[in-house]
């Protein structure tokens, strides 16, 4: 069974072929980071006029890395939502005009699914239950992971993702689009305790986070340091990132190891962007190890959205008899209101 996966959920294309005996055949992936920088953000009308121009030439090549025709395929996955309008447009049409003329079944895909079961496509892969991580630039959520569609919210942020307060951070730091990236590689050449942010809802009784208040944190701790030094030199720069990124590691790794706890799971998966982090990698690692827990991550180069992941959970959709799918989007879209597989 060769199902083809399409993401165009926000700012990047993705396309990629799994096969449910051999796994994931190939992937391609286009980002438009480069054509929002100038903008110092996703501009949504370009993102989906970009993603017209790629997804044809990413399907093609794809098929040809996996020695592969239209012919082969099965179905076809999609992301039908959450996101940019205009953006899921693109890939749902494509997707149900090409499963029309193939005659195959077509999936539409929830976007935080294929983030949640992304980690399914490593080895070694996890097996359920799980507690999940999803940390990305706009959700940060702890969950609880029973099987396909059996997903748990047990606690996440109630104003900005991580993954959001990140570029905002970096933004007030005056670092380039996309700036979370950036300042994450700065923080490597900070020093350690020079500056110390606050850890909202470090303590609170329950899994639930926060994270604007920690970027204002950052804005007052730059001003007072321009006001003592009389510039924010490259070296004052990278302590605070240093600073601000020790902080929200701290969370995430108190948060999810109280979240294992509450549920007296053994595994915990992270997946979205920010499961790339490297001091996030090392701050669950560490705390798993002490602790005998499991720790599993989604492929670095799988970790941003990527047609893999949607083709993966098209494909468990499938293989579980909820193939339905229609020529529709949904921006806003609550991953509780998915079936159970």
């Amino acid at each position: 069974m060769l199902v083809l996966g399409i993401e165009s959920s926000c700012d990047e294309t993705g396309v990629a072929l799994y096969d449910l005996d051999k796994g994931l055949l190939a992937h391609h992936l286009h980002t438009q980071m480069a054509l929002h920088a100038e903008y110092g953000g996703v501009v949504p009308e370009l993102a989906s006029r970009d993603h017209i121009r790629r997804v044809l030439p990413l399907t093609r090549a794809c098929l040809a890395d996996a020695g592969k025709t239209l012919a082969d395929l099965s179905a076809i996955a999609f992301t039908q939502g959450p996101g940019l309008g205009g953006a899921l447009m693109v890939g749902a049409s494509f997707a149900n005009a090409l499963a029309f003329g193939l005659g195959i079944p077509v999936i539409g895909v929830h976007h935080l699914e294929g983030h949640l079961l992304s980690p399914l496509l490593s080895e070694p892969r996890p097996d359920f239950p799980f507690v999940a991580l999803l940390v990305s630039g706009g959700h940060t959520q702890l969950m609880a992971v029973r099987g396909v569609g059996d997903y748990q919210i047990l606690g996440e942020t109630l104003d900005d993702a991580a993954g959001e307060a990140f570029d905002k951070t970096a933004k007030l730091l005056g670092l380039d689009y996309p700036g979370g990236p950036m300042l994450s590689r700065l923080a490597e050449r900070g020093t350690p305790h020079r500056f110390t942010l606050p850890r909202p809802m470090l303590n609170s009784p329950d899994l639930d986070m926060s994270f604007s208040g920690l970027k204002t944190a950052v804005l007052t701790l730059v001003r007072q340091v321009e006001a003592e030094h009389g510039e924010l030199t490259e070296q004052l720069r990278c302590d605070i990132c240093h600073a601000f990124q020790e902080a929200i590691v701290e969370v995430l790794v108190k948060k999810s190891l109280k979240a294992l706890k509450e549920t007296g799971m053994k595994r915990l998966v992270v997946a979205g962007g920010v499961g790339a982090n490297k001091q996030l990698r090392a701050g669950l690692n560490d705390a798993a190890a002490r602790r005998r827990l499991e720790v599993f991550y989604p492929p670095l180069a799988l970790c941003t959205d990527n047609g893999a992941m949607i083709a993966f959970a098209g494909a468990m959709r499938l293989k579980h008899a909820h193939a339905a799918g229609a020529f529709t989007i949904k921006p806003r879209w609550d991953l509780s209101a998915l079936p159970a597989a």
